[in-house]
């Protein structure tokens, strides 16, 4: 049985440190001195994603200092070409001019939103409109047919 002296000891002992800012990964995208907390622990999830669940190859954080941001460079398996990844939190929100100086970097560019409750969705970015396949169902045929009506009573 305890004694109360023991309940003491057991309830004075510190609590653990948290092992997300013990994590190396972590301390070198602090170390970027980027300023923006939120997006740093964003980066932080995404890099953890992309390594540990996707098992991405040679992931890499580095910082943007014109958007004051840490992005993520690695590649998808071995051989792929070098993709980046910009993290951010979901209540951010993008200019044209930060989606320009992102995609001009030339290589494949992913934007990873990730909300508050940590949940990560990627976005494939590019340079331009993408033209998405059709959708699919009845309303395909029936869209047409009232498209030639329009066409024809011009």
């Amino acid at each position: 049985m305890y004694e109360a002296s023991d309940r003491a000891d057991l309830s004075e002992k510190p609590a653990p440190p948290n092992w997300i800012l013990q994590h190396p990964a972590y301390q070198q995208m602090k170390n970027l001195e980027v300023g923006d907390s939120a997006q740093v622990h964003a980066a932080f999830l995404v890099y953890m994603d992309l390594t540990e669940v996707r098992r991405w190859k040679d992931v890499s954080c580095v910082k943007s200092s014109e958007l004051e941001v840490v992005l993520l460079e690695g590649r998808e398996k071995e051989g792929s070409p070098v993709h980046t990844v910009l993290p951010l939190p979901a209540h951010q929100s993008l200019s044209h001019r930060s989606i320009r100086h992102v995609l001009d970097r030339g290589c494949p560019m992913l934007l990873c939103a990730v909300a508050s409750d940590s949940t990560l969705v990627y976005q494939r970015m590019t340079d331009g409109l993408v033209t998405p396949d059709p959708p699919a169902g009845p309303f395909q045929d029936l869209g047409r047919r009232q498209h030639r009506k329009r066409r024809q009573q011009h």
